[in-house]
């Protein structure tokens, strides 16, 4: 009776059968790019909090790194392991588990006694942090119709912001209290997640849909690992581009452009504005051109770009270069999930796990690498050294074959709620 009852609730909560653009259900993809928003604040404060433990703790750099360790590796490396318990067995209730876990985290962090508790706390975000990725992609999946690409680009931005504006809320509010300051960041995890939790019917239940042909999709579709890889490969090249821009670019500004530190923090933030609308284009593009064409001219494109930056001595002339630079990274930074998940149509969680976390874990552990070039041959040489990693990328994304994504439209059978909720 229970099982039959969800059932219910959520037909009637659920999309109406549709064919092309109404298929897509884009209240529910607004909520998850929302609650992606405050599941990703999360990741944005600790850097911030940093020099608050510090002074707070008494802690040495190395030590306080390792807390930004703690949280990066369980908010990543775990992913796929998340991502593959939502194959196994459709969870949407991780979305709200993940959320609230990533904000307690954090917050408990401000009044942990000790480093190796605080320590704990934080890794306990990062843990919620993987659990909420995998299962809220496949969710956005599901509920995109043929809008696979705009749609997870919409999900993709929500991250985005979200890590931006991190330390925009949480600094004020640790000058004014210190690190028990930190206890706020419970609040808005646990609002969203009673949200997203009186919404899962509507996110637990596909809209359902029929190709041009009229079958449904088989859901033993086969799998392309071998692309899978090759572009797992090409996300990872992606990725270190990105943390490698993100942080020598300041640096740069500085110490070879002789630029103001202000200056530095205007172009940072000017390239990831650009990120942040290159998401969103790129997302329609290849909903309407193709996957794999804009995996290839993103990475064609960025290497010119990064060259006449290297090349440019003027400041001005340099921040207008950020703009192309950021916009043409970012292109295909929804379009990778999406077609990894078109490669593993049965593992779409794993898929999204590696996408969207482990590349980050790899981007983040090459940087200690880049700094000790950067620190032998100068910042020149290792940002032209940065500028070689996407034309690997380029050379092994033209060995894509193309998921059909703008083509047939992905469709998948709703999954029968009482298994799910």
């Amino acid at each position: 009776m229970a099982s039959t009852s969800i059932a219910d609730a959520g037909a009637a909560t659920a999309p109406p059968v549709a064919r092309g653009e109404e298929a897509v259900d884009y209240k529910a993809v607004a909520l998850l790019s929302a609650a992606h928003l405050t599941d990703d604040v999360n990741q944005g404060v600790v850097p911030a909090m940093l020099p608050f433990f510090i002074a707070a703790d008494h802690l040495s750099y190395a030590a306080a790194a390792g807390l930004m360790l703690a949280q990066t590796l369980s908010a990543s490396v775990m992913q796929p392991l998340f991502g593959m318990m939502a194959d196994s067995r459709p969870s949407p209730w991780l979305i709200p588990l993940g959320l609230i876990l990533a904000g307690i985290g954090v917050a408990l962090s401000g009044i942990a006694p000790g480093y190796w508790t605080i320590f704990a706390v934080i890794a306990l975000s990062g843990i919620g942090i993987s659990a909420f990725h995998p299962e809220a992609a496949r969710r956005v999946r599901y509920l995109s119709g043929p809008r696979q690409a705009t749609t997870m680009s919409l999900f993709t931005v929500g991250g985005m912001f979200g890590f931006a504006i991190g330390p925009l809320l949480i600094t004020p509010t640790l000058l004014a209290c210190g690190t028990r300051g930190a206890l706020i960041l419970a609040l808005p995890v646990t609002l969203m997640g009673a949200i997203v939790w009186r919404r899962l019917p509507r996110l637990a239940v596909a809209p359902r849909a029929t190709l041009p042909s009229g079958p449904h999709v088989d859901t033993a579709a086969p799998e392309h690992w071998a692309d899978f890889i090759r572009l797992s490969a090409v996300v990872n090249f992606r990725s270190i581009v990105f943390f490698g821009l993100n942080t020598f670019i300041p640096l740069y500004w500085i110490h070879v452009l002789a630029g103001t530190k202000a200056g530095a923090a205007y172009a940072l933030t000017v390239m990831l504005i650009a990120v942040a609308i290159g998401t969103l284009v790129g997302g329609r593009l290849a909903d309407i051109y193709g996957r794999r064409i804009v995996i290839v001219v993103s990475l064609a494109a960025v290497v010119p770009l990064m060259l006449l930056f290297l090349a440019s001595v003027s400041r001005p002339l340099a921040m207008l270069l950020l703009v192309p630079i950021g916009g043409t990274l970012a292109l295909s930074n929804s379009v990778v999930v999406v077609m990894a998940q078109e490669y593993l149509p049965n593992r779409v969680g794993l898929a999204a796990g590696v996408t969207l976390g482990l590349s980050m874990t790899i981007g983040g552990l090459a940087m200690p690498i880049f700094g000790a070039i950067a620190d032998h041959y100068g910042l020149v040489r290792t940002l032209f050294l940065l500028a070689a990693l996407p034309a690997l990328g380029f050379a092994l994304s033209l060995r894509l074959r193309e998921s059909g994504g703008a083509v047939q439209q992905s469709i998948v059978l709703a999954e029968p709620i009482e298994q799910q909720v």
